[in-house]
């Protein structure tokens, strides 16, 4: 089993290489993968020192795997190339999120319609990811009729430069243009704009939440909408989310159904100030639910807060649970 982690220097592929470690997953070779600048240095990885290669030379080595991480721009380019070797492909880019041939996988939700035909498989944006995963065991019992949602997301989900430049805000440092992720400051800020503004005056990342969702649950007759606004979190994304379903339901059995839903935790105790925050989400792999309750103004319709470390299941953790789907499924050729 050769797997191979293209991006690795990033801030997603040091996260990946962790959660590699933490979930023992079995490999034989294991080729970090970087841009030319990093070709050369070395990366320690599960009690072995490496040395990063560059995308022409993994491709060369034909892994069995090959994650990747490093933009979309790179995935258009290099991801048909690792495919046409027989790698199957995990990318973690917006590059083929939307192409109605390729599938965009949660494991818990539709990992079952997954073959060894696919070599190209994408996985969803952050944010749609632990909202998917809670959504999805509702929507098959009840059918949802409509989303809104309102996300308060990390600065970790820009980047590294986002990163820097969060830390040298909160040090009092100036941080010139040409260095910055935001037009605007982010420590002590609220930015309204994750990604960039489209035709229609909503962002790529809300977008993204009404598109993703759609597919990955099979329906594109819910209306969603949503508002996407970045927030000085160091890690987590948060989201409130107005759900109206198809038919009556029972505040109790959503509870319930969440309560038993893989790879999700209900913590909702208003009585004793249970609920989920991003402080206690960060390096999980679980998505969070709670402040489940009716909404008052509109019959068969909820609240929920949703919270999950989108570096985690919203990006490595999901990425490492399908090529761990694929090998228990004997889908790797």
């Amino acid at each position: 089993m050769k797997i191979a982690v293209v991006g690795v220097t990033g801030l997603v592929g040091g996260v990946i290489n962790e959660v590699l470690e933490e979930l023992q997953f079995s490999y034989t070779h294991y080729i970090p993968v970087a841009s030319d600048r990093s070709v050369g240095k070395n990366i320690h990885f599960d009690g072995k020192t490496y040395s990063i290669v560059g995308l022409e030379q993994a491709l060369q080595l034909a892994p069995d795997i090959a994650i990747f991480s490093a933009g979309g721009d790179i995935s258009l380019e290099w991801a048909p190339k690792f495919a046409a070797v027989g790698t199957v492909v995990i990318d973690n880019s917006s590059a083929w999120r939307m192409d109605p041939n390729k599938k965009l996988i949660i494991p818990e939700i539709n990992a079952d319609t997954l073959t060894k035909e696919d070599k190209i498989i994408a996985n969803p944006n952050c944010s749609t990811i632990q909202m998917a995963l809670a959504l999805a065991p509702i929507h098959k019992q009840y059918g949802i009729k409509r989303l809104v949602i309102s996300t308060y997301q990390s600065f970790t989900g820009t980047g590294a430069k986002a990163v820097n430049q969060y830390n040298n805000e909160k040090s009092g440092i100036t941080v010139p243009d040409t260095e910055r992720a935001y037009h605007y400051p982010i420590f002590e800020n609220a930015i309204p704009q994750c990604d960039v503004f489209l035709d229609n005056d909503y962002t790529k990342e809300e977008m993204k939440l009404v598109n993703e969702t759609k597919k990955i649950l099979d329906d594109e007759s819910i209306r969603i909408t949503a508002t996407a606004v970045r927030i000085p979190v160091d890690g987590g994304h948060s989201e409130s989310i107005n759900v109206e379903l198809g038919k009556s339901f029972d505040i109790k059995e959503i509870r319930n159904i969440l309560s038993t839903a893989k790879g999700i935790v209900v913590l909702d105790d208003p009585e004793t100030f249970k609920y989920p925050m991003p402080l206690y989400s960060k390096n999980k792999n679980e998505v969070f639910v709670g402040r489940l309750r009716y909404d008052e103004s509109q019959e068969n319709t909820f609240n929920m807060w949703v919270v999950a470390d989108n570096l985690r299941k919203g990006a490595a953790t999901n990425t490492i649970q399908i090529a761990q789907y694929l090998v228990d499924n004997h889908l790797i050729s």
